[in-house]
Formats: structure tokens, sequence, C-alpha cells
């Protein structure tokens, strides 16, 4: 019995056999997803600007016996997403799942903010999220499968100051999310989007060692601690495989409860 439900959930949850194609993967969360990722099977085609920490995490991963390569790619260059595209399909011959990972943010308040801050977020964040998806899915509907990942933000929903063009370049993705659910249903393809909260990265790690912006995340996430790239694993693993198959359209926040609104004020209970 037990033996049994072992399989059934490894068939359920595989990715053997599956080409994984990885923006923004040579650091920060999706390296350690590729990682992840790998670590159960798929095939991770890791793409990103930094070809020198790409060939770091493929090294990492190919020592620990997983399938990957790096593929170079500038987001804000459409012949080089073309290429990222043929490279990968000229390699592994298909693209099962693509994770939109890469981004960027620059925080300037919003009465600040110039027009080349401007036209560089929202081309990584989503022309770039556009034109890989448009590429990546004409495979995708010549094989009548795919899922594709995209990845919004905490920011989707709510606002930080300072990340004005951040958040609308997110909500442009949960937008397009939608639209690539309904548009694509037809060839067997789901979109989804993966929604991080708070999560602790060499990048962020100034916010978490800062005595009271610290303190100002943790009061608003009801688990009281960042997430970590390993937090987002399952959620990215559900949608990448076979579990997720009557899933579309959808945004899915894993923040430690952020959204839901925090940690609870401590009450006065004493009679008056």
């Amino acid at each position: 019995m037990k033996a049994s439900v072992g399989k059934n959930l490894v068939k359920l949850f595989s990715l053997e056999g599956k080409v994984i194609l990885i923006t923004g993967a040579a650091g920060g969360i999706f390296r350690e997803i590729a990682k992840g990722l790998a670590a159960i099977g798929g095939e991770v085609a890791l793409c990103d600007v930094n070809e020198a920490g790409l060939q770091d995490v493929v090294s990492e991963i190919t020592a620990s016996g997983g399938l990957a390569y790096g593929v170079p790619l500038d987001l804000l260059r459409k012949e080089s997403i073309q290429a990222c595209v043929d490279t990968v399909i000229a390699r592994s011959g298909r693209i099962d799942v693509l994770i939109n990972g890469a981004g960027i943010n620059r925080r300037v308040p919003f009465i600040d903010g110039d027009e080349a801050t401007y036209d560089q977020i929202m081309g990584i964040n989503l022309k770039g999220v556009y034109l890989m998806s448009q590429m990546a899915a004409r495979h995708m509907i010549s094989q009548q499968s795919g899922s594709i990942i995209n990845v919004a933000s905490y920011n989707s929903v709510m606002m930080l100051g300072g990340c004005a063009v951040y958040g609308a370049s997110k909500s442009g993705v949960a937008a397009l999310t939608r639209a690539q659910a309904v548009e694509w249903a037809k060839y067997g393809i789901r979109s989804n989007a993966l929604a991080p909260g708070h999560i602790r990265t060499p990048l962020t790690e100034p916010l978490w060692t800062h005595p009271t912006r610290s303190k100002f995340l943790l009061e608003r996430i009801a688990m009281a601690r960042p997430g970590t790239p390993e937090d987002l694993l399952g959620m990215t693993i559900l949608l990448a495989s076979d579990a997720s198959r009557y899933m579309t359209g959808q945004m899915y926040h894993v923040d430690g409860g952020c959204l839901a609104g925090g940690q609870p004020w401590d009450l006065d209970t004493a009679a008056k």
C-alpha cells in the first residue's frame, strides 16, 4: 500500500522528461528553483544575461546528476529572446514548461522617476514576458501541450512606496497570464502566475538586516519570517506538473500570510 501511494505521488508530480526553460536563472530565487526542479527529474534550460552565473549553476546541477545547460538571454533584445528559444528547441526538441522568472526593480519615488528607468523595468518585466511567452507558445501549440509560469508579485495587488513601475509591470504580468489562459487553453497550454511575497535573497538582504525596515516587513507577515526561494519550490512543482492540469489563468500568492493581513495586534482584554 505504501509503495503504491509513493508511486502515485511521483507520477502525479513528476517532471521527468519535461524540458523547462527558466529565465533569470543565474542567481537569486530562480537559481534555487532551477536546482530544485532538476533534482526531481526536469531538464532545465537556464537562461540569463549573466553568463558566468549561468555556468556556475549549470555546473552545480550537473555535478549532482541533474540535466542542465545555459543559454545567454537579454530580454531587452527581441532577437536574443528568439535565439534563446531557438537554441532550446534545437538542443532539447521541445519546451514543456516556461518559467518567466527574470525581473528587475529600481526603487524611486513616483515623482522622480525617469523614462529610462521606466523603459528598462517594463522592458524586462512585462515586454520580455510577452515576447518570451509568445515565442515559446508557438512551439507549445505545435505540441498541443505546455505550462507557462509567469512570475508576478505581492506588488501585483499591494504597493510599497518607490515601486510604482515595478508594481505596474507585475500587475501587467497578472493580466497577461489571464489572456494567455483564455487564448491558449484550446491548445492544451496552461498559464498561471506565481506571486512571491517578501523573499530573502542576497539582493534583498539589506532590507532584512535594517533595524526598522525589517521590523516593518515582519509585522506584516503572519508567519513572522521572510520567505526563502525554497518556499516557492512546492508551488512551482505543482504548476509545472500534471498535478495542476485543470488550473489555469490564476495567480497564486506564496507570501507567508502577508496579504491575509499580517500579524495580529495585541489586544487589551482587561475588564474596564
